[in-house]
């Protein structure tokens, strides 16, 4: 290699490096905010969209949609939603997720409000969606606790099904592990998983927004306790695994995955 030319590449790569330094500058700019919380609410909508709208579309179309599809289509779509835009907002989809990260220290706890409303606002109108279309009640996507089961029961499992969940997420999430691909296949499979032995009792909702869409447009809160007191709890157990297994939180590769690092440039070195 010529002088000249590894001067050239040095100056492109110290550009390339000014450019994403920039880029990520901006994007942490708190009058960009507007980004991750679109990037929410689209993400909790398409989530939800599937999530409520199976048993919607069950109801509408009988016998159609059966619960093993029910349950692993939520996994599959919280996968690609993950692909398709986890760096620029986390891809949080979920209250208790966004808190569970600030608790480890990896996301600010000034953006937990205007994640968890946004995420609750996404859940509401893919539930009012579905209504619309297949007028069909939103109470046939929520989530309720099976008949001749207390919703302390149900509360426990959705406990419980979220403390892997949250795990799943906070560890993929870490300089410990990989992310992007592995944290969609491994959070999106461990969604598939439990709903697939666990709905049964609760619904395996694990997730508060999830269940409040679909309750907010049937306008019927009677169990919505189960599933925000459950989740909530098992991410905090999470949290505290966590630190047990892994240490405090803050790690560059953790608060990247958790607060998004979207940069305005997508040129290679030396383009």
């Amino acid at each position: 290699m010529s002088p000249r030319q590894g001067a050239l590449d040095s100056n492109s790569m110290s550009r390339h490096e000014r450019d994403i330094h920039e880029g990520v500058k901006n994007f942490a700019n708190a009058r960009q905010e507007w980004r991750r919380l679109f990037s929410e609410l689209l993400g909790t909508f398409f989530l939800v969209l599937v999530a409520a709208g199976a048993g919607m579309m069950n109801e509408a179309f009988p016998g159609t949609i059966g619960r093993s599809a029910a349950v692993v289509a939520p996994g599959l779509m919280v996968m690609a939603i993950i692909m398709f835009m986890g760096h620029v907002s986390g891809a949080h989809l979920n209250p208790v997720v966004t808190i569970a990260f600030a608790l480890r220290g990896d996301f600010l706890w000034r953006r937990v409000p205007g994640y968890i409303t946004i995420q609750l606002v996404g859940a509401t109108l893919a539930s009012l969606v579905v209504h619309v279309v297949l007028n069909v009640s939103a109470f046939y996507g929520s989530n309720y606790p099976a008949s001749g089961h207390s919703g302390a029961a149900a509360m426990w499992m959705e406990m419980v099904l979220t403390m892997g969940l949250v795990s799943v997420i906070l560890g993929t999430a870490s300089g410990a592990q990989n992310v992007g691909a592995l944290a969609a296949i491994g959070v999106g499979g461990y969604i598939a998983l439990a709903g697939l032995w666990a709905s049964p009792l609760s619904g395996a909702s694990m997730n508060p927004a999830r269940t409040f869409g679909p309750d907010l447009v049937a306008t019927n809160f009677t169990d919505f306790w189960v599933y925000a007191v459950g989740p909530l709890v098992g991410a905090i157990v999470a949290v505290a695994v966590a630190a047990v297994l892994r240490g405090r939180g803050g790690d560059t590769i953790a608060v990247d995955a958790a607060a998004g690092t979207l940069s305005n440039n997508a040129n290679p070195p030396g383009a």
